[in-house]
């Protein structure tokens, strides 16, 4: 099984087979709730591998994502098209389209003994515009 991530904006981040180990799609509502509630939030964590450039080849897009993790909700950067692909056998399980992603967590951890860092990246789409979002699946890669 692989993963591919794809953010779209004032500079388009990739991220492919390689560096992505795990997706988890979250849809949340109010805990507290005794009937479906109208507060329903959606978000999209991606964990990974950091990869070191070598022989000349770029480098992998996650300073990209620390670089948009940093974008001031002031400004309309901080949104941005989210697309992660679920492969497995040539066949995408899972599409997620999320139109206006915007970063809640992003941590990166090194250390001597693991020796590429890994990444942690918490999206979520904003609120008003959770119609939007997109799932779909079961067509070939």
């Amino acid at each position: 099984m692989g993963f591919k991530l794809k953010v779209e904006g004032q500079e388009n981040i990739e991220l492919g087979v390689k560096s992505i180990t795990t997706v988890k799609f979250l849809t949340d509502t109010p805990d507290d709730s005794n009937a479906r509630s109208t507060d329903l939030g959606t978000s999209i964590i991606v964990t990974g591998k950091i990869l070191a450039a070598v022989g000349g080849e770029e480098a992998d897009g996650t300073i990209k994502l620390g670089k948009w993790s940093l974008v001031t909700a002031e400004k309309a950067a901080c949104y941005r098209k989210l697309t992660i692909e679920v492969i497995a056998a040539d066949q995408v399980v899972r599409k997620f389209e999320l139109p206006n992603a915007f970063v809640v967590d992003y941590t990166e951890d090194f250390g001597t003994e693991e020796g590429t860092g890994t990444f942690y990246l918490h999206m979520k789409q904003k609120k008003d515009k959770l119609p939007d979002v997109k799932i779909e699946g079961g067509y070939s890669a």
